[in-house]
C-alpha cells in the first residue's frame, strides 16, 4: 500500500458523513431525558410544597380558632375573641400532629397570634426529588408562613 492511498482514502473518510447523526441522536437523546428530569423534579417541588402549604394553612385555620369562649371580648358592639399565644401554638401542633401527610420532616417551626385575632403559623418539611440524579440536589428545606384572622360575623 502506497502512502498516496492512505492519503486518499483519509481524505474521503474526512468527508463522509456517516455516524454524525448518531452522535447528534445521542446528545440530543441525553439532553431530552435531562429535560425531562429536571421537570419531573420541579413539578414535584411544587406538588410538595403545595401540600405543606395546605397542611399549614389547616394549622394557622385551627389555631385562630382555638380560644375559649372566656377570652372574647366586648368592645362597643362587636365582639372579639384574645387569642394567646400558647392556645395558637398547641393547636396548631395539634392540627399537624393529626393531619396524615407524605411530607418528610414536617415540623412546627413558629406559631403565634399577631394582634391577638390573627394567627401565624410557620410550618417546614424537607423535599426529596422522585428521581434521584446529578441534576436535582438530594433535599431542600421548605418552610412556609400563613396567617388566619379569626373574626365574629353578625
Amino acid at each position: 500500500m502506497s502512502g498516496g492511498s492512505v492519503r486518499t482514502r483519509m481524505r474521503s473518510l474526512a468527508h463522509d458523513d456517516d455516524g454524525s447523526t448518531l452522535l447528534l441522536t445521542i446528545f440530543y437523546g441525553a439532553l431530552a431525558l435531562a429535560l425531562i428530569v429536571v421537570v419531573v423534579g420541579a413539578t414535584a417541588l411544587l406538588v410538595e410544597r403545595r401540600r405543606l402549604f395546605t397542611l399549614a394553612d389547616g394549622a394557622a385555620l385551627h389555631a385562630a380558632e382555638s380560644f375559649a369562649l372566656s377570652q372574647i371580648a366586648f368592645d362597643g358592639e362587636q365582639p372579639s375573641p384574645q387569642l394567646a399565644d400558647d392556645a395558637v401554638e398547641a393547636a396548631a401542633a395539634d392540627w399537624i400532629a393529626a393531619s396524615p401527610t407524605p411530607l418528610e420532616g414536617v415540623q412546627l417551626v413558629d406559631a403565634q397570634s399577631l394582634d391577638a385575632q390573627t394567627a401565624e403559623v410557620t410550618v417546614a418539611a424537607v423535599w426529596r426529588p422522585p428521581i434521584v440524579s446529578l441534576l436535582l440536589p438530594e433535599g431542600i428545606p421548605l418552610d412556609v408562613t400563613v396567617t388566619a384572622r379569626s373574626v365574629f360575623v353578625d
